[in-house]
């Protein structure tokens, strides 16, 4: 809460980069620490049903001005 307010959030997902056969994923370290200095923080995966990682989901908190 801020004050009296809850905080709110705004909500951004990311698809792992893929390699050059689109089956195994990079290292997306950097493009997650770029997010991180934008304030985004990275809170959940969103998963295949038999594996693998769909989406990275990211949120950061909304400020009124």
């Amino acid at each position: 809460m801020v004050g009296n307010r809850p905080v709110k959030w705004e909500y951004k997902t990311l698809e792992p980069p893929k390699g050059l056969t689109k089956r195994e994923t990079i290292d997306p370290s950097d493009q997650l620490n770029e997010l991180g200095e934008e304030g985004w923080e990275l809170t959940a995966t969103i998963d295949y049903d038999k594996g693998g990682t769909k989406l990275l989901l990211l949120k950061r908190p909304v400020y009124d001005e």
